[in-house]
C-alpha cells in the first residue's frame, strides 16, 4: 500500500510558519531564541499536541517530538531540521524539514499505521548561526563535537549568551545533552543551489558535505593622512586586505574542478574615514572543498597569499581559525533508502554533494545519516526572495516518508 502525504496541508503548515517573525519583503526572520524562534516553536508543538506526539528538550533547547512504535525500546528512526532563520532569511530553509517530518506524522496517523520503531521529529537549535556563533552549535553539542558550557556561554552582538537566551524564552530542558539516541537520521532541505532546478530535477539524493573553514583576519597597518602620506610610505591594511580578496578570488575562479568556495562575508574598517588611510581592517574567510586534501592545499595557499599580502603591504597580519568542519560522507544504508523512495515514485533525481553545512553533519558522526534536496528558484537561499514550490516540497516530503518507512521495514 502507498502511503500519501498531503502536499496542500504542508504548504498551509508552511505558510503559517512564515506569519511568524515576517521580513518586509515576504521573508522570514526568527533569529534563533528570541521570541519569533519561541513563537515557532510553539506552534509546532501545538500541532505535535494534537497527533498525541510527546516531546523531549534538551539542555541546549533541541526539541525531540516523539511517535510511538511497536516497540518503545528500539532507537527512534528520526527526521528534522531547524526553525531559525537569517536575519533576512527565507521561508523554507529548515523549516521545510522540520514541517515534512510533522506532515509524515500527520499522514501516518491519517493512515493509523504504526511503525515498528518510534520516529521522532527533531528541531535543532541555532543551525544558522547568524545570532549565535559558530552555526549547528547545539547539533554539534548533542553529537559531542562542543561541551555543553561551551554552548551557553556563545554570545551575541549584545553580549546576551545563548544560555541566557534559552531561558529567556523558556526552552531550557532537562534532558541530558547527547540524549536520545538516534536510530537513523534523514534531513530534508531546500537545496540552495542551482544544480537541480537548471537540471529540471525535483529530488537530490546527498551523498555527503564538503569541508568548510572558517577564520578570522586582523591586518594592522598604521592609519595616516590621505593627502600628505606618500604611496610608498603607507602601511594601509586595507589595501592588503583587498589584495588578498583580489588574489584567493582569482584562485577560486581558476580551478578547473569548479569545486573551490573562497568567501569573505564580513569587512570591518574600525574608525573609518574619508581621508584617512585604513590603519586596521577585519574580514572573515570561508574556505569550501569537496576533498579534505584538496581543503589543506585550499587552507595552505591561502595562508601563502595572506603573509604575501602582509609584506607587500608592510602590515602586521593576525588569522584565527574559528571552526573547521571535515568533508562528510552519508551513511549508505540512509542514501538507499532515498534514493529507491524516489526512483518508485519516477521523480527525477541525482546524487549530489552538499555545499552548505547542516545539521546533519554532526548528527552523522553519531547516527547513520543522509539528506534530501529539492529545488529551489535560482538557486536562492539566505534571501527572502527565497522559494521552493508546492510540488517540490510535495515530491521531497514524500520521498521522506517513503524512505523512513523503507528504514522501519528493513529493521523490522
Amino acid at each position: 500500500m502507498t502511503t500519501s502525504i498531503n502536499g496542500e496541508r504542508l504548504w498551509n503548515s508552511l505558510m503559517a510558519m512564515a506569519a511568524i517573525g515576517p521580513g518586509p519583503n515576504g521573508g522570514s526572520c526568527r533569529l534563533a531564541l528570541t521570541p519569533e524562534d519561541s513563537d515557532g516553536r510553539l506552534l509546532l508543538l501545538d500541532w505535535c499536541e494534537a497527533l498525541g506526539l510527546t516531546t523531549q528538550v534538551d539542555g541546549v533547547g533541541n526539541l525531540f517530538i516523539r511517535r510511538e512504535g511497536r516497540q518503545p525500546d528500539l532507537p527512534p528512526i528520526a527526521t528534522g531540521s531547524h526553525l531559525d532563520t537569517q536575519p533576512n532569511g527565507g521561508r523554507f530553509d529548515g523549516v521545510l524539514g522540520v514541517l515534512a517530518g510533522l506532515e509524515v506524522f500527520r499522514t501516518l496517523s491519517e493512515h493509523d499505521i504504526t511503525t515498528t520503531h518510534p520516529l521522532m521529529l527533531v528541531v535543532w537549535t541555532n543551525e544558522e548561526g547568524s545570532r549565535f556563533a559558530p552555526a549547528m552549535v547545539a547539533s554539534g553539542t548533542w553529537a559531542g563535537a562542543f561541551d555543553t558550557e561551551y554552548t551557553l556561554t556563545r554570545t551575541d552582538r549584545d553580549g546576551i549568551t545563548f544560555g541566557q537566551a534559552l531561558e529567556a524564552i523558556g526552552f531550557t530542558g532537562d534532558t541530558p545533552v547527547g540524549e536520545p539516541h538516534l536510530s537513523h537520521f534523514i534531513e530534508l532541505h531546500i537545496e540552495q543551489g542551482p544544480v537541480l532546478e537548471a537540471a529540471g530535477e525535483s529530488i537530490g539524493i546527498v551523498t555527503g558535505v564538503q569541508g568548510m573553514r572558517w577564520f578570522d583576519v586582523v591586518f594592522t597597518g598604521q592609519s595616516a593622512h590621505a593627502g600628505t602620506t606618500p604611496m610608498a610610505a603607507r602601511a594601509d591594511a586595507l589595501a592588503a586586505a583587498a589584495r588578498l580578496i583580489d588574489r584567493l578570488h582569482h584562485y577560486a575562479v581558476a580551478d578547473e574542478t569548479g569545486t573551490t568556495r573562497i568567501t569573505f562575508g564580513t569587512l570591518d574598517v574600525p574608525d573609518s574615514s574619508r581621508n584617512v588611510v585604513p590603519g586596521q581592517v577585519r574580514l572573515s574567510v570561508d574556505l569550501r572543498q569537496t576533498d579534505d586534501d584538496a581543503l589543506d592545499a585550499l587552507q595552505q595557499r591561502f595562508r601563502t597569499e595572506l603573509e604575501a599580502c602582509g609584506e607587500a603591504f608592510g602590515v602586521q597580519t593576525h588569522v584565527e581559525r574559528i571552526w573547521a568542519s571535515p568533508v562528510t560522507h552519508f551513511d549508505p544504508t540512509c542514501i538507499a533508502a532515498i534514493e529507491q523512495a524516489a526512483r518508485a515514485r519516477h521523480y527525477r533525481c541525482r546524487k549530489m554533494v552538499s555545499g552548505a553545512g547542516h545539521d546533519a553533519v554532526y548528527v552523522s558522526r553519531r547516527t547513520p545519516t543522509a539528506m534530501i534536496f529539492v529545488p529551489c528558484w535560482k538557486g536562492l537561499s539566505h534571501n527572502e526572495a527565497e522559494y521552493a514550490s508546492p510540488e517540490h516540497c510535495a515530491q521531497g516530503a514524500q520521498v521522506l516518508c517513503d524512505a523512513l518507512l523503507s528504514l522501519d521495514r528493513c529493521r523490522d
